[in-house]
């Protein structure tokens, strides 16, 4: 495959769901693309029903390195990987390499199911009272001050809260366990090793306490789980799994929040309705995750063999790259309307959207990220009618993410 005429899709492009995928959709075949970061270049699917297809269709994989025989010629996940892994030791790099979203078929269910017998609906449902509490006490608390970044100030410490509860991080380690994973995840990179670090080193202290002293959290459960499972995680695996949890439990939800609350500041009408009818909640969640779609471009797929895919004729081997964004705004699922943020839209079964995948890797956090963004919409928005931005809207500062769009650095608001 030759990138003479790839298209290239900068971050503006990725992030706009009408530009920058609209002529793509159109086209016959699936298109050649080179993603923001890279130099090689995949079909990118961007239509819903394709989309859909492909997250479970067993011939595309998530693993290269289990294609028959072999793949042949330069990896752009491997490309756009090594922006992140290079930057760590090897010894601490390798917790990266170990998500359940890199794996297929056996080896995933091996280790996707002693963490989704966890995951229960019980355990989730109880954190609803816990979530209320924690946004209503650090909003009571912002509000004395008249306004804050409700990115890192709210955002970000809620997301920790909760999903530290969850996991069985201790209430006196999440100040640090935050700071640990914002420095990772989302900071200027200078503190980028020591927050891996520091968390993972913290995971494996926590684990060896939780197996001599079991408690009532998620990771006690997921070392029961696996223990009595006939193939146990290892204990790389083991603290993968939970550094993969805390990490993906605090930065995705903390910007979907703060890109949730910017789409209903630029849309004032819709606000103003939610405000005006609070049972629209129930809509309006599933209607921002389908619009603001936060993992905009899914991680590469390889066909495992020849075959043809969305009229397209692909090698073995070769790359494809899912659209998340551009499906979740697909005129041929949503109607000539798919562009607009709409909290009145009916969905029909399922999510009715695409923003938590689909398939086997369908996002493990589904609930807990629909129970928090209803718990903060409900608190911050409806309960705060006069909650704004506190600069102008070209004001706000934005960051890009290799393979990925641009991302709010902040989102400063007045209480």
């Amino acid at each position: 495959m030759s990138d003479s005429s790839a298209v290239q899709l900068t971050p503006e492009l990725v992030e706009d769901p009408v530009r920058g995928y609209a002529d793509l959709r159109e086209r016959d075949s699936l298109a050649e693309v080179l993603l923001p970061g890279s130099q090689i270049p995949v079909r990118l699917i961007t239509r819903y029903a394709d989309v859909r297809a492909a997250l479970s269709e067993p011939r595309l994989i998530r693993n290269r390195g289990a294609v028959p025989g072999g793949a042949e010629g330069p990896d752009p996940q491997a490309e756009l990987a090594a922006a992140v892994f290079d930057a760590f030791p090897p010894e601490y790099a390798k917790y990266l390499t170990g998500p359940l979203a890199l794996f297929d078929g056996a080896e995933h269910a091996r280790r996707r199911a002693p963490l989704t017998r966890a995951f229960t609906a019980r355990r989730i449902a109880s954190l609803r009272s816990f979530t209320e509490r924690t946004a209503q006490e650090l909003l009571d608390s912002l509000a004395e001050r008249g306004g804050a970044d409700l990115l890192h100030e709210f955002a970000y410490p809620l997301c920790t809260a909760v999903i530290c509860e969850l996991v069985g991080v201790d209430e006196a380690d999440r100040a640090q366990v935050c700071g640990w994973i914002r420095d990772f995840a989302y900071g200027d990179g200078t503190g980028a090793v020591a927050g891996l670090k520091g968390v993972v080193d913290y995971v494996a202290r926590l684990i060896a306490r939780r197996r001599a002293e079991p408690a009532d959290d998620l990771i006690s459960a997921l070392i029961q789980n696996s223990a009595g499972s006939g193939d146990p995680l290892t204990e790389d695996e083991l603290i993968s799994t939970v550094f993969l949890l805390i990490d993906t439990g605090i930065t995705p939800p903390a910007l979907f929040l703060a890109h949730a609350a910017l789409a209903l500041f630029d849309h004032p009408g819709q606000l103003a309705l939610l405000r005006e009818r609070p049972e629209l909640l129930e809509r309006a969640v599933p209607e921002l995750l389908r619009y603001v779609s936060m993992v905009r471009i899914g991680a590469s797929l390889y066909a495992a063999e020849d075959f043809t895919f969305a009229g397209t004729p692909l090698r073995k081997g070769e790359a494809v790259a899912v659209a998340l964004i551009g499906a979740n705004h697909d005129p041929g699922e949503y109607g000539e309307h798919a562009e607009r943020l709409d909290i009145t839209r009916e969905f029909g079964r399922g999510d009715g959207h695409l923003a938590f995948g689909h398939g086997a890797h369908y996002c493990l956090g589904a609930a807990l990220g629909r129970l928090v963004t209803g718990v903060v919409f409900d608190r911050l928005l409806i309960g705060r009618p006069g909650v704004e931005l506190a600069v102008p809207r070209d004001g706000l500062e934005f960051g890009h993410w290799p393979g990925d769009g641009f991302h709010l650095l902040g989102l400063p608001v007045r209480l």
